[in-house]
């Protein structure tokens, strides 16, 4: 954690987060794992369990190991039923192709069977294993984070652009519009530099398969909570309300098969 990294080189918890869910009206969101950390996932579920604006958690298991029984385990704990999803950080394996790895794509496989999604988070060169695991494996629900992390800052993106694409024609495979603020320039993007970027991926998904996500707090080296959904919203354009509400909603709802929550009249 270097002083480039001063913003987020702190403690986090659900008292710092629930006033801006607050302030910016959105009523639940959904806790990510950061580390490759039984532990940590135990300890968001937990957290998850004492606080309804948690709606679901997408943790972290050992892939390589018995993933059935992993996510029993996490199940039978406190906050397990919040269960939702599981992701490794695979950018950071020195293999591009780790996601064929045979133990991997079992244990990929088994977090389908357990009724869960799996979070793909990868950077352009692991992209073409990223489509041979979702050709692999297309009964199960994924969602490409971060947008595969383009290098906005540099704009060097014709590699990026060639491996997601193919990606969009696979049903099961939804889009997360995230982290873009932190591969641009920290300090002088604007949301020009973004919109590019989320019209491509809303052409190739559609609006029925692309979900917002703040990336909170890691995008607090780049902008506020406030400012990344402002710039999100602004990025997509002038989409009718229902496909708007799938971004900022439905489609997370969908994807991580959260409870619809009531409305005050009744209505959910």
């Amino acid at each position: 954690m270097t002083d480039a990294l001063a913003p987020i080189r702190r403690r986090f918890g659900p008292e710092d987060l629930e006033p801006l869910l607050a302030a910016n009206g959105i009523d639940r969101t959904v806790l990510v794992q950061t580390r490759s950390s039984l532990d940590e996932t135990r300890e968001f579920l937990a957290t998850a369990a004492g606080h309804d604006f948690i709606a679901g958690v997408v943790g972290w298991v050992d892939l390589t190991a018995d993933v059935a029984k992993q996510i029993a385990a996490l199940h039978a704990g406190s906050g397990g039923k919040k269960l939702v999803g599981i992701r490794h950080q695979v950018h950071d394996e020195a293999d591009p192709e780790w996601l064929g790895k045979k133990d991997v794509r079992r244990g990929i496989a088994a977090v389908g069977k357990a009724g869960l999604a799996y979070d793909i988070l990868v950077r352009a060169r692991e992209l073409p294993a990223a489509l041979a695991l979702v050709k692999a494996i297309p009964d199960m629900r994924f969602v490409i984070d971060h947008i595969a992390k383009p290098p906005i800052a540099s704009g060097a993106t014709s590699e990026w652009a060639a491996g997601l694409k193919p990606l969009a024609a696979f049903p099961n495979v939804f889009i997360k519009l995230s982290g873009m603020v932190t591969e641009a320039d920290w300090k002088r993007w604007t949301v020009r530099d973004i919109t590019p970027y989320v019209q491509r991926v809303l052409e190739w998904f559609g609006p029925e398969r692309c979900l917002f996500g703040s990336d909170w707090p890691v995008c607090l080296v780049a902008a506020s909570y406030a400012r990344v959904i402002d710039a999100c919203g602004q990025a997509i354009g002038d989409l009718p309300v229902d496909e708007r509400e799938r971004i900022f909603g439905g489609n997370a709802a969908v994807l991580y098969r959260l409870p619809v929550l009531a409305t005050a009249d009744g209505r959910s």
